[in-house]
């Protein structure tokens, strides 16, 4: 079945790279679900790659729930999900600090309770909402208990030089509800409108960093990666930043308009990850002679 005329020029290289995936990275947020509602073709589709042998795993930007809560969430929508396929940028910038930066143990965490609960778990010290407890650095994120005073802690914090860190760049978080969810670097920008500090270092996508643990752990090529995200400058530059595959979908935040004006080609564009399942078992029925 040519399951690929359902989009415009896709092309034999397009799907010569699309053949040798082995491994799909999904972003969550605009990719399988918005906000509260389970894209339809969700399910369909990740059955779609385990009968081809394709495994995945969920990545997200978001660091507000835990693993265990995104585990609850997605087995409430449907999705029988694991620990191992999911990944957070708490997570990330766990790793990140742990790597980079071993001494650092007590935190000043803007973050949800969740979030924080999920530092300490990993053993960090959440440091209080006082100059009197000095925290080794600041972490950022997006905060959806955000807290005005504590925010101006925050902010103090970054003015006194703390060695001060980003869980992720996004100006907004995707919703299916009647509202605009400001994340962590609008959140990051109120901080250096009020001291002139930007973070040190934000760790989450488009950091190559948050693919190189599944090419790794999976001892994968980046061409076996395919990453699937509804953003150009997290999800795409992350995939450009890992020289994995990158896999557009138009079912979140970025337009046909947004990538006009990109700085960089993205790989593939689609309406949804319908169309690349379509496309994957297609390619591999083409490759196999089928």
């Amino acid at each position: 079945m040519n399951y690929y005329k359902e989009i415009h020029d896709v092309s034999a290289v397009s799907l010569d790279k699309i053949s040798k995936l082995k491994h799909i990275a999904l972003d969550m947020d605009g990719t399988i679900y918005n906000g509260k509602t389970l894209f339809p073709f969700t399910i369909p589709f990740l059955n779609q790659l385990r009968s081809m042998g394709i495994t995945y795993s969920f990545l997200t930007n978001n660091p507000s729930k835990s693993t265990a809560d995104y585990l609850i969430k997605l087995n409430g929508l449907g999705i029988n999900a694991t620990e191992e396929e999911i990944y957070t940028s708490a997570q990330a910038t766990i790793d990140y600090l742990k790597y980079n930066h071993p001494n650092y143990k007590r935190l000043f965490l803007l973050g949800t309770p969740s979030m924080i609960e999920q530092f300490g778990q990993a053993g960090y010290i959440s440091t209080q909402d006082s100059p009197d407890d000095e925290p080794d650095a600041l972490i950022v994120a997006f905060d959806r208990s955000l807290n005005y005073q504590r925010l101006c802690r925050a902010a103090w914090w970054a003015k006194q030089g703390k060695p001060y860190f980003s869980t992720n760049p996004d100006w907004v978080c995707p919703t299916d509800q009647p509202v605009v969810l400001v994340d962590c670097g609008s959140i990051c920008a109120c901080i250096e409108a009020s001291t002139g500090r930007k973070p040190d270092y934000t760790v989450g996508k488009p950091q190559a960093a948050m693919l190189d643990g599944i090419i790794k752990s999976r001892n994968l090529k980046p061409e076996q990666i395919g990453m699937v995200g509804d953003r150009i400058y997290t999800d795409m530059m992350m995939t450009r930043n890992a020289h994995a595959y990158g896999i557009l979908v138009l079912t979140g935040e970025a337009t046909l308009a947004d990538v006009e004006k990109a700085d960089f080609e993205v790989d593939l564009i689609l309406p949804s990850i319908e169309v690349l399942g379509n496309l994957i078992d297609y390619s591999h029925q083409k490759e196999n002679n089928v």
